[in-house]
């Protein structure tokens, strides 16, 4: 199993199924944030934020050829009482707050939407049941954006479940006021040829707390980028990832922790398992602690299972330091073929293979199930990575 792990600036670590490697270029995009499109060029797949995208597989929405289609995805909202779902404008002053696109999609999809959806849990208002977000694609081209903003000391978790089939692109913003809490649980369940490219802006507030699990199955090609920056002190975010990558597959999920003000906290951990021919995962994890980012603390962390031959893994962490005034940070990365020894010690113990296989690969994704917190959910995301499983087997 190879590793990376606090390595200087510049080395790599490659294998056969593998890339870990560590620098400080993942941070500099080929061009500035910006809302518009025409700010980006056309990318060609040599940027360093393009370089691992199968671009001929993004179905126009890299180049502005996708064009929105009347049956493009369905949003819903189920909310608790208390809770706020409006449809808003273009010039609703909420929009955008969060992050700035920073790629050609992002800003295709922000320049594209009509209207935006606007879940708002007043401050205060701590909530018992979680909201529910359900995204069903109806096999064409969409461009989305929602706004998910509780109020100081607000408490919530929000699950955006992705089924169906679509071309999307979207911007989804997640506000956090002072002393608020949000867990936000993300699943990409598409059908096998939907394509999905999203950014995920998280502005934490002093003393927040922001969870994202995302978790990832299906579609053809889904790459996500979650991004987190802190509108003051005391703020703690946690990204957990989960992903499952089946043959022909390309699933790409690509962090920022901007460590943007002093004394906040963050910590990403994401795992990922592999099958089949050209199955391909990638992972990029950028940490970036500014100049005035006294007292951070962060770590971030990826591993990665390959469960047969012919699949691939990228793995790059990134860890960008401008200030020697800080509690701690490091990173790992690390990619290895099915333990053997694991499967060997069950076997011989008089579990059948299969179900060794499972109870080896459920035990790697249970740390990550738990951050759900949702029975429903953890349980239906279990049964979907047995599904996985089988379907190896077959």
């Amino acid at each position: 199993m190879a590793e990376a792990q606090n390595i200087p600036a510049g080395s790599t670590t490659a294998g056969a199924i593998a890339v870990a490697a560590e620098s400080t270029v993942a941070t500099r995009m080929s061009a500035p944030p910006s809302f518009d499109v025409a700010d980006f060029p056309v990318p060609h797949g040599r940027e360093e934020e393009w370089r691992f995208t199968p671009l001929e597989r993004l179905a126009g929405l890299h180049d502005g050829s996708a064009v929105a289609s009347g049956d493009g995805v369905k949003i819903a909202v189920e909310a608790p009482e208390g809770v706020t779902v409006e449809t808003v404008g273009r010039d609703d002053a909420r929009i955008g707050r969060a992050g700035t696109p920073v790629d050609r999609v992002a800003a295709q999809a922000y320049t594209s939407f009509e209207q935006a959806s606007v879940v708002t849990v007043p401050k205060e208002t701590v909530l018992t049941e979680p909201i529910r977000i359900a995204v069903h694609g109806e096999g064409g081209v969409a461009f989305a954006h929602q706004v998910i903003e509780l109020g100081a000391f607000a408490e919530a978790v929000v699950v955006i479940d992705h089924t169906g089939d679509a071309v999307l692109a979207d911007n989804v913003d997640y506000l956090l006021g002072d002393g608020a809490k949000l867990t936000v649980v993300s699943v990409q369940d598409w059908d096998d040829k939907a394509v999905h490219v999203a950014q995920h802006n998280a502005l934490v507030g002093r003393d927040a707390s922001f969870k994202s699990v995302v978790v990832t199955f299906g579609g053809d090609l889904v790459r996500l980028h979650p991004r987190v920056s802190y509108a003051a002190t005391g703020g703690e975010a946690e990204l957990f990832g989960l992903y499952f990558t089946d043959r022909g597959q390309h699933q790409e999920h690509r962090l920022l922790v901007d460590h943007n003000n002093p004394h906040n906290k963050s910590n990403a951990v994401y795992k990922g398992a592999l099958q089949g021919e050209n199955a391909h995962a990638v992972w990029i994890g950028d940490v970036l602690i500014r100049v005035n980012a006294e007292g951070t603390d962060t770590y971030e962390m990826n591993r990665n299972l390959v469960l047969t031959d012919g699949a691939r893994v990228d793995s790059v962490p990134n860890l960008e330091i401008e200030t020697g005034e800080i509690v701690g940070a490091g990173h790992a990365s690390a990619t290895g073929r099915f333990d053997d020894e694991q499967l060997f010690y069950l076997m011989a113990r008089g579990i059948p293979e299969q179900e060794a296989r499972r109870l080896v690969v459920r035990g790697f994704f249970a740390e990550l199930v738990q951050q759900i917190g949702l029975p429903d959910v953890e349980e239906r995301l279990l049964s979907k990575i047995e599904e996985e499983l089988e379907a190896s087997v077959a």
